[in-house]
């Protein structure tokens, strides 16, 4: 199992009995919002506590989507409404997961040769809000690169966190300021990689002609900035933003594990 002091990267962390759910921010760049479930048993040594250790990746418009939906209240008008109805059907879920031949290349394969399908879930709680829920186990992909989990009721790890309707807000409310600031500073970085040098060069050539004659000098020529990549935009020198491939981004969690 992995380190318990594993908390690089952490945005937020919300507990529940012999459990956590903690956003980290170190997948923002791929276009995801990464979720650690774990649950934990304290009787154990240290460092074998794990007992559940389940990563999830969250396309970023979804989430910020559903976070949208918590800011407007529909999302919790929604948990009231099953609960009086008593239904147990999902208020948001997520299919990833990583793909057999992808496992098989980063030598992670599964004994049973299946992919490994991970599921999130926010469901009712009777005697609080809600219910975050992941699950992993085997799963097989489909043929538009969704992988379906295969594991029926029984998943190979589960983690369950029971959140009030103000904790989840917290998650979802910190992540999302914090993925806005990164994007800022993205665009940021990205305008000066390919502006900058165009206002340098106008304002040396200002320099240069206030300057007295005897005083100027020959300078040379600012270097071009770099060419974006054919068919690149604005947000592209650092990667894709929601990017897509013939309108619908991939299913498979890729590079990740």
């Amino acid at each position: 199992m992995e380190k318990q002091n594993d908390n690089r990267d952490q945005i937020i962390r919300k507990d529940a009995r012999n459990c956590f759910v903690e956003v980290k921010n170190d997948c923002f760049h791929l276009e995801k919002i990464h979720l650690q479930f774990v649950a934990y048993d304290k009787s154990r040594p240290t460092g074998q506590r794990y007992t559940s250790n389940i990563h999830i990746y969250i396309d970023v418009p979804q989430f910020l989507a559903l976070a949208q939906e918590a800011a407007n209240g529909s999302l919790h008008m929604r948990m009231q409404q099953y609960k009086n109805e008593r239904k147990s059907d999902a208020l948001f879920e997520h299919l990833g997961g990583t793909s057999a031949k992808r496992l098989a290349y980063y030598g992670k394969a599964r004994a049973d040769g299946k992919s490994l399908s991970r599921v999130v879930k926010l469901t009712v709680a009777e005697k609080s809000d809600y219910f975050l829920t992941a699950d992993s186990g085997p799963g097989e992909e489909n043929q538009t690169g969704l992988i379906v989990p295969r594991f029926g009721k029984n998943p190979e790890q589960h983690v369950s966190v029971i959140l009030t309707w103000r904790q989840l807000n917290e998650l979802l409310f910190a992540t999302t300021a914090h993925y806005k600031a990164w994007l800022s500073a993205k665009y940021t970085a990205e305008w000066r990689l390919l502006h900058a040098p165009r206002f340098e060069e106008k304002g040396q050539k200002r320099q240069e002609e206030s300057a007295p004659t005897a005083q100027r000098t020959e300078a040379p020529p600012p270097a071009p900035p770099p060419a974006p990549a054919p068919g690149a935009g604005f947000g592209s020198a650092f990667g894709k933003v929601y990017g897509s491939t013939n309108g619908s981004g991939s299913a498979d969690d890729s590079r990740m594990f």
